[in-house]
């Protein structure tokens, strides 16, 4: 079997890594070519240029990359083709992985995979019927998001996520933690910005608003903020002067990280994923996020859930409180906090269906996502 896979993002690459040992340990003869990262290169891949050449965000950047970025994306569809491979396999990052997949189905029939995708159940509901003209099967991250994509004509399968196989600490790692910092046993909020530049500078200043009235109610509360490396500088610059001497750490440190995540009491964090390793980890949750002006206006008139919390939109519930937008004050975010870290227990069911849902305790997601594209292959090819 010939697999050739693209990703173009650390998260993409840790995805495609688990999807290549998934289906190494389901056929062992299978052979890789493609795009990916560090992981992916420890699992076999030898990449046919650097990840990070694809690995743009933002449209500033990709117009200033426009032609770099058309060149790679034809020279990467040219490959294909011409390599011919039982299946096409790309991993999120659509800027790049879906013009490759448009231009290989344009004079081929190679099947096309998709890991991840996109938010149709969110915004812009009209990506699913563009994929799908290219796109044969996509491997969806959420149970909610597979009638989306094959109502627009695609198969799909849940394969889990992977925030279900992270490391997560115990409790004498975490007390080991507390000891560690001289947090002992008092209360211990994480506070987490963002892991963009942007987002750090919106939100780090509003955090700290809302710490003012939490640290008048709880004068001993301890902060920790773990930050990734690319703004851990500018996050330890927008922190410094808070009152509470919050303790910043590295979230790479990934011992100390998940150390962080199982000793805290409770969290106030930016819209993300990191919801879900908030659930992983046990630690109850205030979610808040703003964006500019022109994007909540135009992203608040296009989106179609009254949630954007991803454990509250798993787990079928409205357990975390969430401030978007114009909702995010300070001061009602620390009257939603306090009443969190009064009674955060009421977010635990919540938190276990999450992760339940997402696949806690069964296969893995990587070697699930290995069998639905061999089961994808094996029907294609019993229809034609």
């Amino acid at each position: 079997m010939r697999v050739f896979i693209i990703a173009g993002e650390p998260s993409g690459d840790k995805l495609g890594a688990a999807l290549m040992v998934g289906l190494q340990t389901l056929v062992p003869e299978v052979k890789f070519e493609g795009i990916g990262g560090a992981r992916m290169g420890e699992a076999g891949l030898q990449s046919r240029f650097p990840m990070e050449e694809i690995s743009i965000m933002g449209i500033s950047e990709i117009l200033s990359q426009y032609r770099h970025l058309k060149r790679r994306i034809s020279e990467t569809a040219d490959a294909i083709i011409a390599d011919k491979p039982d299946v096409l396999i790309t991993i999120d990052l659509p800027e790049f992985s879906l013009r490759v997949a448009k231009l290989v189905k344009a004079k081929s029939h190679i099947r096309c995979v998709h890991y991840v995708a996109p938010t149709v159940w969110a915004w812009r509901a009209g990506r699913a019927a563009k994929m799908a003209r290219h796109i044969d099967q996509v491997l969806a991250l959420f149970p909610f998001e597979q009638p989306y994509m094959e109502a627009a004509g695609m198969r799909c399968d849940f394969v889990g996520h992977p925030v279900v196989t992270d490391m997560q600490a115990s409790e004498t790692e975490a007390q080991e933690f507390r000891a560690e910092h001289g947090i002992s046993d008092a209360p211990l909020a994480l506070v987490l910005p963002g892991s963009r530049r942007g987002e750090v500078g919106r939100l780090a200043p509003i955090f700290g608003q809302v710490l003012e009235p939490v640290l008048k109610v709880t004068p001993d509360l301890r902060v920790v903020i773990p930050a990734a490396s690319p703004v851990e500088y500018l996050v330890r610059e927008a922190v410094k002067d808070w009152p509470c001497n919050p303790l910043v750490i590295c979230s790479e440190d990934k011992t100390q990280k998940c150390a962080a995540f199982k000793a805290a009491d409770v969290a106030l964090a930016a819209s993300g994923t990191v919801s879900l390793e908030l659930a992983a980890a046990g630690t109850p949750m205030v979610i808040a996020y703003d964006m500019n002006w022109l994007s909540r206006q135009i992203i608040g008139r296009m989106l179609k859930v009254d949630t954007v919390t991803l454990v509250n939109l798993v787990s079928d519930t409205r357990a975390v409180p969430e401030f978007i937008g114009a909702d995010c004050v300070p001061e009602r975010i620390a009257e939603a906090l306090l009443q969190v870290m009064n009674d955060g227990a009421n977010q635990n069911e919540a938190m276990r269906v999450t992760m339940r849902r997402l696949g806690h305790g069964g296969d893995a997601p990587g070697l699930r996502a290995a069998q639905a594209v061999l089961d994808g292959l094996s029907d294609h090819q019993t229809l034609n």
